[in-house]
């Protein structure tokens, strides 16, 4: 059950009376795209990964770039597809371009060096450069995970920034969330130097959307508590 949300933080709708907001699991669900999105964000990963196994049985080594430019086309063409249907469907996009984008910057170093594992670094770059977001927003005593809330469970209040309890909690969430990515880099980095690539490809699914959704329904958990059992003056 979704925790109340007081007249003071909600936004006010047209009439001027307080507007509901969306029940917690609905909006962690918007956020992420819903099931759909979610769905659609791993499946070019997914089909890149099943398509590379496949040929690579079909394929002797010497003809393993054959395997590699079938499953770049593929995967490539599935994350065009996703955006063609959001589009004719008048759904948002900006899932499946975050995705296109990922998928083409990854194709494009994997056929250029010839190595499948490449199709996953720029995944590996763009989580390094979070880490360094999550833990400078700590330093500036902003953290991102506080600023995550308040848009999508907050009506887009920062009035959490007045209390040092809350502060402090989203700051040793946004370093949970910091320490969390900097294993993916390890596991992920170090199969990417051993050029692991089916095993970097299940990493990359497993590690990705499914690990995201677990640090939402975490930190999110832990602040209601938190609000719960100390809550704010109206």
């Amino acid at each position: 059950m979704s925790e109340p949300v007081t007249d003071r933080n909600r936004p006010l709708a047209a009439d001027g009376d307080p507007e509901e907001l969306p029940p917690f699991a609905e909006q962690v669900a918007q956020q992420l795209g819903g099931w759909r999105g979610m769905t659609e964000a791993a499946v070019p990963v997914i089909v890149f990964v099943l398509t590379n196994i496949v040929l690579g049985f079909w394929f002797p080594a010497e003809e393993s770039r054959i395997a590699l430019q079938s499953a770049i086309g593929a995967s490539a063409a599935v994350a065009i597809g996703v955006a063609v249907v959001r589009l004719a469907q008048k759904r948002p996009v900006r899932f499946a371009l975050n995705g296109l984008f990922g998928i083409g910057l990854g194709a494009w170093m994997a056929w250029d060096s010839g190595k499948e594992v490449d199709f996953y670094l720029p995944g590996i770059w763009i989580t390094m450069g979070q880490i360094v977001v999550l833990l400078g927003s700590i330093a500036l005593r902003h953290p991102m995970v506080g600023w995550f809330w308040s848009v999508i469970a907050n009506g887009g209040r920062n009035d959490w920034r007045e209390d040092d309890r809350l502060v402090r909690v989203f700051s040793q969430l946004t370093a949970l969330w910091a320490a969390v990515f900097a294993i993916k880099v390890v596991v992920q980095g170090g199969l990417w130097m051993a050029e692991q690539g089916t095993a970097l490809g299940i990493a990359r699914i497993v590690m990705g959307t499914p690990l995201f959704a677990l640090l939402v329904v975490i930190s999110f958990g832990v602040v209601r508590r938190v609000r719960r059992e100390n809550p704010q003056p109206a």
